[in-house]
């Protein structure tokens, strides 16, 4: 075991405890074809001008692909969306959007039905240890009446709760 391993044990662990929004980060790939992945790994970055941050695991097949696009779509989910934050997050899937009701927002695929959806054009991007940190722009997007889909506990599926009546 590395030094290292108890820090990175009480890193994780801790994590946890952070309540994160799910979204699914979506591009086009230099071929043509649409990619995306779910992520946890996205905040508000700054409001002047609007841009968010979004974390890229260098092993993700999209890796690529939404590091060097020029635009990228960030979708908010749904609390009833836990299917397809799973379907995005399984990184054996050939096809995620198979059978999706989805279209292209210009060079952006854009995912039907979800909480929000941000288009984004990327400002810029550096890799620090395993992840590239990818920084964008808001160009547009919509938002949708509904409740968040959060990731806490190792879990997908915590629903926020307003009020306590």
């Amino acid at each position: 075991m590395s030094a290292n391993a108890p820090l990175h044990e009480l890193f994780v662990e801790a994590m946890t405890s952070l309540a994160s929004g799910v979204a699914v980060v979506t591009t086009r790939k230099p071929g043509g074809e649409p990619c995306g992945l779910a992520v946890t790994a996205v905040t508000s970055y700054s409001a002047h001008p609007p841009s968010l941050l979004v974390s890229i695991a260098h092993v993700s097949r999209c890796h690529a692909a939404l590091t060097g696009a020029r635009h990228f779509g960030v979708h908010i989910l749904r609390s009833d969306e836990l299917e397809l934050a799973h379907r995005f997050a399984d990184r054996q899937a050939e096809d995620k959007f198979g059978g999706l009701d989805w279209s292209w927002d210009r060079d952006v695929p854009e995912l039907a039905g979800t909480l929000a959806y941000l288009r984004c054009r990327r400002s810029a991007s550096f890799p620090r240890y395993d992840h590239t940190v990818v920084i964008g722009d808001l160009e547009g997007g919509r938002v949708e009446p509904g409740e968040p889909l959060l990731y806490a506990r190792r879990r997908m599926d915590w629903l926020l709760r307003l009020g306590t009546e």
